[in-house]
């Protein structure tokens, strides 16, 4: 009598969802190691443990799952930077996108190689370069607002952005193999170079009270500090322009609905005149007729 191991009897067939999360795992890992194109439909079926079809009808092939992971990768690291530069100090915001950077680095590691290695076209979300493009993008806010209170030209705070952002995304890279020293010295160092420059460099450079021992959610996580006064009022000052956007706009559509009502009712009564002056001429064309008519019918001819 044959029996059942107990592998056979404990083994549960996936989902359609958890086979694809399977996939994407076992993708990312590769692609990690190897690289896009060091990568096969094979080898990713292979670590699946499933066939080839199997890969190709949930994602295509390996470029559906690259993109996937891409994607995924800079959505993390973004919303880690944009919790960061939710602080109301600029030194503090510098500080806390170091170690949002930094955290990504040491908690997604393989994600990072992938994102470094210049995204592969075949993602269609873009090249590291793109996304370090996004963060400055983010951060020159913070330096333009810097720049007005210390007489600067804030027009100049695009490449300031850009510079500081690159700088801290290089020693990312540099960092991703050594790991030394700890990152909240890492990030002291950065923001050392960054807020001081070279001429006022601190011999022993550490992050504010308010940064160290700070880990930021992950992207399915968000713990948000309590926004300050000042953060308080501008969320109050960005949701006032919101609405007035927002009734600027109703009355703008209430003013095309009334004008397409107008003309409307101009076609109604256009259409209304038209057929009365049909039905008049058709009135009149009947009348015609019938005099027509009683012209050439014969008279009665009268009894002798």
């Amino acid at each position: 009598m044959e029996t059942v191991s107990e592998s056979s009897r404990t083994r549960k067939r996936m989902t359609g969802a958890e086979r694809r999360e399977q996939l994407i795992q076992v993708g990312r890992a590769l692609f990690a190691e190897k690289g896009f194109d060091g990568t096969s439909v094979e080898e990713i079926a292979a670590n699946a443990k499933v066939s080839k079809p199997v890969v190709y009808e949930h994602f295509g092939g390996k470029e559906g799952i690259y993109a996937v992971v891409i994607d995924r990768e800079m959505q993390r690291l973004l919303s880690l930077v944009t919790q960061a530069l939710s602080a109301s100090h600029a030194l503090v915001k510098l500080e806390r996108a170091a170690l949002a950077l930094l955290q990504y680095i040491e908690e997604s590691s393989e994600g990072f190689r992938i994102l470094v290695r210049d995204s592969h076209a075949a993602s269609g979300t873009g090249t590291f370069a793109s996304l370090i493009s996004d963060i400055a993008s983010q951060v020159e806010d913070v330096l333009a607002d810097e720049f007005r209170e210390r007489g600067y030209d804030p027009d100049l705070a695009p490449m300031y952005a850009q510079m500081l952002v690159g700088m801290t995304a290089l020693t990312g890279q540099w960092w991703l193999d050594v790991r030394e020293p700890h990152r909240e010295e890492v990030a002291a160092h950065l923001v050392n170079l960054s807020w001081h420059g070279l001429t006022g460099l601190d011999p022993n450079p550490a992050l504010s009270p308010g940064s160290r021992g700070l880990v930021l959610a992950s992207v399915s996580e968000f713990r948000t500090a309590r926004p300050s006064e000042r953060e308080l009022k501008e969320l109050e000052k960005a949701r006032e322009r919101k609405l007035k956007k927002q009734e600027k706009l109703r009355r703008e559509q209430e003013k095309q609905r009334e004008r397409e009502l107008k003309e409307q009712q101009k076609a109604l009564r256009e259409q209304e005149k038209l057929r009365e002056r049909e039905q008049r001429e058709r009135a009149k064309h009947r009348e015609r007729e019938q005099r027509e008519q009683e012209k050439h019918r014969p008279k009665p001819v009268r009894p002798l």
